[in-house]
């Protein structure tokens, strides 16, 4: 039995294209990061399995990511059978600035702008600062998610004052970044020195 892993949402997805294309594939070409068009919804492949019992026909267990709510569900498909592909459009973008719940991006390539709600843009904007390059994900011109670079660089705005012998201790205290999030970081740091942290759990990685 498979179930979910661990992955980094839509790594594998291939590269960006002018336009959305839809188009049907067998079960027999999944593979991971392929987003299905299922229903209407759009399922990213996290794993899937082959499997030839001794009896019957052959069949594809699969599990998969709804792109938008992040349900994880397993679905088994006959092997052969016909589904609906969708084009995910991932594009590199800068981030302009907030407007009201949304969060403006410009395309580097075409400088076309686009809006994507606060709540696609999910637990990156504890990490975004205006400028910062980012990829966008659009599905026929609606956004799916935003994916930074694994690690950013951030300038501590506040934390406690630390003690001389606070590297020995192995302690940790928190501490608020320009963008507004909090990180836990080793006691001698102070205020003002800039870190580099992991946009993926929020974990500081060392002094930038």
């Amino acid at each position: 039995m498979i179930g979910p892993e661990s992955v980094h949402f839509f790594g594998s997805v291939g590269e960006p294209k002018t336009e959305t294309r839809v188009r049907m594939a067998t079960t027999n070409e999944l593979k991971n990061g392929l987003v299905l068009n299922l229903d209407g919804e759009l399922w990213a492949v996290v794993e899937f399995q082959h499997v030839k019992p001794g009896k019957g026909g052959a069949f594809v267990r699969t599990t998969l990511k709804n792109v938008l709510s992040g349900k994880v569900v397993d679905r088994t498909f006959n092997a052969g059978t016909k589904v609906d592909t969708a084009t995910v459009d991932k594009r590199t973008m800068q981030y302009l600035y907030a407007d009201g719940e949304d969060f403006v991006f410009m395309d580097l390539d075409t400088y076309d702008q686009i809006h994507v709600p606060g709540a696609t843009v999910g637990d990156a904007a504890k990490y975004l600062l205006p400028e910062a390059e980012a990829t966008v994900a659009t599905h026929e011109s609606v956004p799916l998610y935003v994916e930074l670079p694994t690690s950013v660089i951030l300038e501590i705005t506040y934390t406690e004052p630390g003690l001389q012998g606070d590297r020995s201790t192995g302690g940790t205290k928190p501490a608020t970044v320009e963008t507004g999030a909090t990180v836990a970081v080793p006691l001698f740091i102070s205020t003002g020195e800039k870190i580099k942290v992991d946009t993926r759990d929020g974990r500081y990685l060392g002094r930038a």
